[in-house]
């Protein structure tokens, strides 16, 4: 092999250089958009929806009505507990 066929010419590194900006610059866009604070709440409020539906349907998507009963009741013990505390204070 040559000297010339083995170097690069100016137009070929000037070339990669521009391939790799490019590059660059893609993975910062989609790392400012993963990390925007809109982002971040809806990917935080899709994971508590998830959840929720997890926790409340079966994988079939019937509802668990004894989880949700309980949840009702937890509900109405707070609301019961806040009440009792504001009669006495």
């Amino acid at each position: 092999m040559s000297e010339s066929s083995r170097t690069k010419s100016v137009e070929q590194i000037e070339q990669e250089i521009a391939e790799a900006r490019s590059r660059l610059a893609g993975t910062v866009d989609e790392l400012h958009a993963r990390t925007a604070p809109q982002e971040i709440a809806r990917r935080q409020v899709e994971s508590a929806k998830t959840k929720f539906t997890e926790a409340t349907r079966t994988p079939t998507g019937e509802l668990r009505t004894e989880r949700i009963a309980a949840l009702a009741a937890a509900a109405v013990a707070l609301i019961g507990l806040g009440v009792a505390r504001r009669r006495r204070g």
